[in-house]
């Protein structure tokens, strides 16, 4: 049995997306070979706000750039978060997303 759970494989991965990138659900669930599994990567963000070191949730949205998970954030809210590393939100959607798009599966190797 693997030592890591699937949530600890995702924090893994996001930890990973460097300052000014963002990627999407579906990407880390492939990344991982659970292609299908985009909604459990969400509900691992949803369960990464307290831990230490700190998961940057913030830079994981869906694959249109939309800011899905943004009811999940507290004090700094997800567009605060973006905006302050150069991202342009526009009606809860990252701009130009294709420009920012960081992909586990060329960026990382297994």
């Amino acid at each position: 049995m693997d030592k890591y759970t699937f949530f600890d494989n995702v924090f893994d991965v996001v930890r990973q997306i460097p300052f000014g990138k963002a990627t999407s659900y579906g990407a880390i669930a492939k990344y991982l070979g659970s292609a299908k599994s985009s909604r459990m990567v969400g509900y691992a963000m949803n369960a990464s706000h307290q831990l230490i070191p700190p998961i940057p949730a913030h830079r994981v949205v869906n694959r249109n750039g939309l800011l899905t998970g943004k009811h999940h954030f507290g004090e700094n809210s997800m567009q605060e978060l973006l905006e302050a590393e150069g991202f342009v939100i526009e009606n809860n959607q990252i701009k130009d997303f294709d420009k920012h798009f960081w992909d586990p599966n060329v960026e990382l190797a297994l």
